[in-house]
Order: structure tokens, then sequence, then C-alpha cells
């Protein structure tokens, strides 16, 4: 008879693959691939322009407004796919023409709109259409992962309301094309009207401010120049009070606003003087902050976080850490605030470059959480952003590939975070030049700035600014889950290191960096073919299996003998 326990450990084992075969086998719907993919009622326009107008009614937590899309036509077609979540409604739709406005007729499908033009729309016609909508928006149940509207009090009862949307989408709360491939060229307007005791901040700079006459309501009026993704756009609603800095930045002088709760307004001039040398640390590495036009802000909202394009959400209770851990492990976590590092790190991947499908999010996360190991890096030394990159690697679960399915709206899997950045570490060690892996991190929100991509855009560009084919490592730590193995072989007689590749997908070629004191040596091993370097026994003390795995996410297996010769 076995033991209980390994009974219950062999129960969760078999459980456990029952939910990765459910994952694998998960079906997916006309309402997913509506959301995810760009069919042919989204795909015959380009969006130019956003003006949303929402007044939120507090009491019973509706919304009503409209928002205007300016569009260019570039292929002909008369119907048009609109996305607003359910329980919303679309009330009216109107073309606003030059001359007049044409009121259009639409259905509803699900959480799709089909709006319907009386007649083909002429290519390269700059147009715009207007939707009224109200209801009442699904509430974030545990924000920002299950998203929505988080309708709540601050500790002193005064309304604290705030929006989060990834994934989950912006058609959560307002009508939009609902596809992260297509950003409004010519940047977004903002208008929320909120109770004249409370303020809206929102994306990009307040250009005006307007007191409504016997209503005791304020609108709030904010101006985004910049190209956005459609989940970025926020409303937080509190009792906020105001402060301001500035950096020397890449491009200038970078104004910096924070919006904070009046009793939580000392702790953040405190807390917030991080932001000023993530900005100094990030623009060394990745190049000049993306969004000069629009200003950094920080705004404090009733739940974690996110990476909302300059207007970066904050609610990790002025703590450093992860609401007071470290997720490393290795305590260099505690240095910094997660939340302002790793949300301000999306300003270059995840805003600033945009994957146009979910199923890539991993340039998002990976990159993102590797920032983390710059700024360690920034403020304790090489060394300790080493041991937090390290640190992190515990956290990877290589249950799922990092790149999901693509034109379904889903991501991957959570390996995109960690596994990601560790991908990323990997690759930089693998180069052994950090002016070179610098220049290709600058240089990549040079050539993608304000532009959505796919995952290859990424890689190819990685591989070519290196001069180092890396799409067999991408495929390796991408797209499937095995850890790839370095064996090692010592010949003692013949003073020779024998090494290879196995564990891994055929053309794996990730070339590894060893080096002494005195020496280093560059290896380029083989899926199952040995190859060999000539080692001293004195030498070999540096290059052991620990000290390998720290650099690189492999596994080192130290083989004593062989069952066949090498020559």
């Amino acid at each position: 008879m076995q033991p209980k326990f390994l009974l219950v450990g062999l129960f969760a084992f078999m459980h456990l693959l029952s939910l990765n075969a459910q994952r694998a086998e998960k079906k997916y719907t006309r309402a997913d691939t509506l959301r995810g993919s760009i069919g042919p009622e989204r795909a015959w326009w380009d969006i130019k322009y956003y003006d949303l107008h929402v007044t939120p009614n507090l009491s019973n937590k509706t919304i009503n407004g409209y928002v205007d899309i300016s569009y260019l036509v570039l292929q002909k077609n008369q119907t048009m796919q609109i996305d607003l979540q359910q329980p919303l409604t679309i009330d009216s739709a109107f073309d606003l023409d030059k001359k007049k406005s044409i009121g259009l007729t639409f259905e509803r499908e699900g959480n799709v709109y089909w709006i319907h033009f009386p007649n083909k729309l002429k290519i390269g016609a700059e147009k715009t259409i207007r939707l009224y909508y109200q209801g009442r928006p699904q509430e974030a149940k545990n924000p920002p992962w299950d998203g929505g509207v988080t309708w709540s009090k601050d500790s002193l009862g005064n309304p604290f309301i705030s929006t989060s949307c990834q994934g989950l989408g912006a058609s959560i709360w307002w009508p939009c094309k609902d596809h992260q491939s297509d950003e409004p060229d010519n940047g977004a307007r903002i208008s929320i009207t909120t109770p004249d005791s409370l303020m809206d901040v929102s994306n990009g700079r307040l250009t005006k401010v307007i007191n409504l006459p016997n209503s005791h309501q304020t609108t709030w009026i904010w101006e985004v120049k910049n190209p956005i993704n459609n989940y970025s756009l926020s409303m937080n609603i509190a009792k906020y009070q105001t402060f301001s800095d500035t950096i020397n930045g890449e491009a200038g002088i970078l104004p910096m606003n924070f919006y904070v709760l009046p009793n939580h307004f000392e702790q953040a001039k405190v807390q917030f003087q991080q932001a000023k040398s993530m900005l100094h640390c990030f623009e060394f590495w990745l190049g000049k902050y993306p969004f000069y036009e629009d200003g950094y802000k920080l705004i404090e909202v009733p739940y974690l976080g996110m990476e909302h394009q300059s207007a970066v959400t904050y609610g990790n209770k002025f703590k450093n850490g992860y609401l007071g851990r470290d997720l490393s492990g290795t305590g260099w976590g505690l240095k910094w605030d997660f939340i302002i590092i790793h949300e301000s790190g999306h300003e270059w991947f995840g805003n600033n470059i945009t994957t146009k499908d979910m199923a890539d999010m991993w340039i998002h996360e990976g990159f993102t959480n590797f920032t983390e190991t710059l700024y360690t890096q920034w403020l304790s030394g090489k060394q300790a952003g080493f041991e937090y990159n390290f640190g992190i690697r515990k956290n990877i679960s290589n249950r799922a590939p990092i790149i999901g399915k693509y034109g379904v709206n889903a991501e991957g899997g959570n390996d995109m975070y960690y596994k990601g950045s560790n991908l990323i570490q990997t690759i930089r060690n693998s180069i052994d030049d950090d002016s070179l892996f610098r220049k290709t991190l600058r240089g990549m929100n040079e050539v993608f700035y304000h532009q959505t991509v796919m995952s290859a855009d990424i890689e190819t560009y990685i591989s070519k600014s290196v001069g180092f084919d890396y799409s067999f490592v991408f495929d390796q730590y991408l797209r499937k889950t095995a850890i790839p193995e370095l064996e090692l072989y010592y010949q003692k007689d013949k003073k020779k290191l024998n090494y290879r590749w196995s564990n891994c997908i055929d053309g794996f070629n990730l070339p590894i960096t060893l080096k002494t004191d005195t020496d280093k040596k560059k290896l380029f091993p083989q899926k199952n073919i040995w190859h060999s370097i000539d080692v001293t026994e004195a030498e070999l003390g540096f290059f052991n299996p620990a000290a390998i795995e720290f650099k690189y996410y492999i596994k080192v297996k130290e083989i004593s003998n062989l069952d066949i010769i090498i020559d």
C-alpha cells in the first residue's frame, strides 16, 4: 500500500494533466474570432483619432456618453464592426458628414455591433462616425487581471473609481475597434464629467477644465498627442491632490505629474522620487521616453496598478517590492517599488512597441520584466541585476508555450513574464557585449517607434542587430517548454572539454561564452553533435555548471563516462 500523501500527490498530478489537456483542447468560438482577428468589417478602415466623452453616474454605477471615431477608408465597404461588451448598449450611430449628420442602422451580435452605411465608402475618404452609448459596465472583480470599472471609496469615504481592461478590452467601457493592431495615428481626447468635488485624471495632458453651470459638475479634458492603444485609455476619478517634478531627459525637459489621495500625499512625495532614477535608467538602456508630448504621470488607484500610457496607475501602498514582497527572493527586489518600475517599463514595451495580437504579449511582459533586472543593476551593480534575474527563474512553470494562439484574443502562458525575461538575459550573455546589447534595445525602440508588431518582427530585428541568427533560440524558448541541456564531458588524458546540446529542438544553436581569469572561450554547441575545446585541468573550475546556469536559462549536465568514443 502506498502512503496516503503519495496517493494525494498522484491524484493532484493527474488533475494537473487533465487541466493541461483541457487548456490544449480549448474550443474557440466565433465571438473569440470576432474579438481577436481582423475580419473584413475591420480591415477596410484605419483609425486616426478617438474623441471620447463619458459621464459616470456614481450612485448607480452606470455611464453614458459618446465617442467620435475618425478613420481613413482603405477598401470599399459599407459594414463596420464596432465592439462594445454587454450589458452596455449603443443607442444611436451617425455618419458625421461635412454637410449633415446621417443616421445609421445597426444590429448586435453578442459583443459586436454591425454598423451599416447606406453605400460603400470611397477609398481614401476621411470620415467620422459618432456612437452614443450607455449602461452599466462590467464591474472589476480582481483588477487589473479581471478588469472592468472599479467603483470604490477611499478611507475617508470619497468616491474612488478607475478603469483597467488589458486583455478584456477597452470595449468593456466604451465602443471602439477593440484590436491592438490599430492605434489612432493622431492620438485621442478623453473628456470625463465628474461631480465638482472630484477630479478625473486620464492620459496625456490636461488641456481644459469646464465647470458646468447649475449642475455641480466639472468636465476634465485630456489630450493625447501620440498613438495610443485602446486598453491604455483610462478614467481615474478621486479627490486627488497633485504635485509635479521634471527631469532633463534625452529629448529635453519631461514634465512629471503625480496624483494621490490627500492622506497619502507625504508618503507619495518620498516614494515617487524613484520615478526620476527609473526614467534616467530606462532612457539609458532603452532610448528616449516615448511620449514627451504627453508627459509622464503616476496616479493612485484602488487596485495594484497598470501601464496606461502616460498615465501609469499605482496601488502598491507606497512600499518597496511587490506589496512589500520580493518576487526574486534575493532581497534586491526590496530596493525599489515594483509597480513604479515595472508598469513604467511598459511605456517602452507595451505602449511604444505594442503587439498586434495578444498571442505575442511576451514582448510586453518579458521585456518589461527584464527592465526590473536593468534597474536593479542601475541601483546596485551588475552582479545584483544578475542575481535578481536568476532569482525570478523559480517562478517559471514551463507548463505551456509563451506564445498563444493567434486570431482569438488569447495570451500565451504566464511564463511570458519570468521566462521571457530570462530568455532576454540568456541572449544578452550569449552576445557577451553590453554595448551591442544596449544598442539593440535602443534600436528596437527607434525602429518600431509607436508601432504595432508581431513576435517575428522583434525576433528578426534582434538577430539582424546582433549579427547572429537566434531564430532557433526564440523557437525553443517561446514555442516549446523544454529547458535545453548543455552536456559536458572532460577528457583528462587529452585535456579537452567536450560539449553538445540535448533536450532541445533541431537546429538549436545558442552560443555560450565561458570565462577564466585570463581568457574567454566562445562555444557553439550543436544538438547531439560533440565538439571540443582545449582546457587545462586548472581551468575546469571556471566552467562549473552552477556558474553557467547562473548566466543562461539552461541545464548543465556533466557526464562522467561515455558509451561513444570522442576523437
